[in-house]
């Protein structure tokens, strides 16, 4: 009996096409990571990993694609959009996700498929379990005077742009 294919609905596309973002990615030197934001509207911005190609550690493709899609759509606020990704979000690519208030994240190999390839992030999950953790970075509020005057000038402002 022949075997047969389930049609490829949208999900399945947008998880194809990031997979194959990270596969040329692979080839044009960078790493293997693609990501997709894809708005409720349909529209679709493109991210890959560009850490090494940019010397910067926060240019993941999820934090690419949420750059291109902020910046096309001329928004900070990503609300109904999903992000496709090849692999699990890191937890600041998860971060960036939430701030810019991503309806929901699919991806495609998990955490433990990069870090067999060598992108172990374990010890990032690890630092946000708990406080015993925290020795690879410590974090400690310093008191100062003035600590929360840009709190109040923020408050102050009625220009602001509330985010």
């Amino acid at each position: 009996m022949p075997q047969t294919h389930a049609p490829m609905n949208d999900s399945d596309a947008h998880l194809e096409r990031t997979i194959a973002l990270a596969a040329e990615n692979v080839h044009d030197g960078g790493g293997p990571f693609g990501a997709l934001v894809v708005t409720a509207e349909g529209r679709a911005f493109e991210g890959v990993n560009r850490v090494t190609a940019s010397n910067d550690p926060t240019a993941h493709a999820e934090v690419t694609a949420i750059r291109a899609a902020c910046t096309g759509l001329g928004t900070f606020d990503l609300h109904g959009a999903v992000l496709y990704t090849s692999c699990e979000p890191c937890p600041m690519c998860l971060g960036a996700a939430l701030w810019a208030r991503i309806d929901r994240i699919v991806f495609a190999a998990d955490r433990h498929d990069a870090a067999a390839a060598g992108f172990d992030d374990a010890a990032f999950y690890a630092y946000f379990e708990g406080d015993d953790h925290r020795d690879a970075m410590p974090v400690a509020q310093a008191e100062t005077a003035d600590a929360v005057a840009p709190f109040d000038a923020w408050r102050a402002n009625a220009e602001r742009t509330a985010y």
